[in-house]
């Protein structure tokens, strides 16, 4: 599955900024995610599932609980993406830096 294809989905999407924050079990993220979403622990569980064989999520076992964290790889494929877009955002936040100093 493409990198852009796994960040389309918004409970992936949401479950990458919980995971920005640093590792989290698999039950806060349940808890996070069913609150949110309306959804239930085997769909979250197959949305990580997804995360992590797209190289996206890291999961460890610690005891009986997994703790999950973000994997950066797929993130270097879709930055490359993003490359020949930036030029459209760049220039307006130039303008704007130099908006901000005359003022």
């Amino acid at each position: 599955m493409h990198a852009l294809d796994v960040l389309g989905d918004p409970v992936r999407r949401r479950i990458l900024e919980v995971l920005a924050g640093g590792e989290v079990s698999a039950g806060a993220i349940v808890e996070v995610i069913s609150a949110e979403f309306g959804i239930g622990q085997p769909a979250v569980s197959m949305q990580l599932r997804v995360l992590r064989e797209a190289g996206f999520a890291d999961a460890r076992a610690e005891g009986r609980r997994r703790l999950y964290s973000v994997s950066t790889g797929p993130f270097v494929e879709v930055d490359a993406w993003l490359t020949p877009f930036r030029a459209f955002w760049e220039q307006r936040l130039d303008a704007l830096e130099t908006e901000l100093r005359r003022h």
